[in-house]
């Protein structure tokens, strides 16, 4: 499990690395292509709400602990796990809000990871850390 994790870290920081070299050429790389459908743009310290439907597939009811977390090179983020029971068949959406760290680096991004017991899966989900600040004219004077 730990090598999956640090394969999965290590994929996390090549698409990152890949994705952030072409940023204001206006150029996309593949890496940006491939994500773009999933990348969301954040401010730091800005508000988000990750949700994940769930299914049990199986044929007996089971229980999980399941959590969520954006991991990336620059920040990391981490929900508060929630226990789940269902009956085979059974489905449920969770629901996790949290907010980019104040800190994270403009331009950086982490992607969504799901846990739940022993296991974790990477989705096709990002954060990009966008400048928050936008300066706007509002008048002028020329005397």
């Amino acid at each position: 499990m730990m090598k999956r994790f640090v394969l999965s870290s290590l994929l996390v920081v090549v698409l990152a690395v890949v994705g952030l070299s072409n940023v204001g050429s206006g150029n996309k790389s593949l890496a940006c292509l491939a994500c773009d459908s999933g990348v969301v743009d954040k401010a730091p310290c800005e508000a988000f709400i990750v949700k994940i439907a769930l299914e049990n597939t199986g044929e007996s009811e089971g229980t999980w602990s399941v959590n969520v977390a954006f991991e990336g090179e620059k920040w990391i983020w981490s929900g508060t796990p929630q226990n789940l029971t269902l009956r085979p068949c059974q489905a449920k959406t969770l629901r996790w809000h949290g907010n980019v760290p104040c800190n994270a680096t403009i331009n950086s991004v982490a992607r969504l990871i799901v846990y739940y017991n022993d296991s974790f899966t990477p989705l096709n989900w990002w954060i990009r850390v966008v400048q928050g600040a936008e300066l706007t004219i509002t008048s002028s004077t020329v005397e």
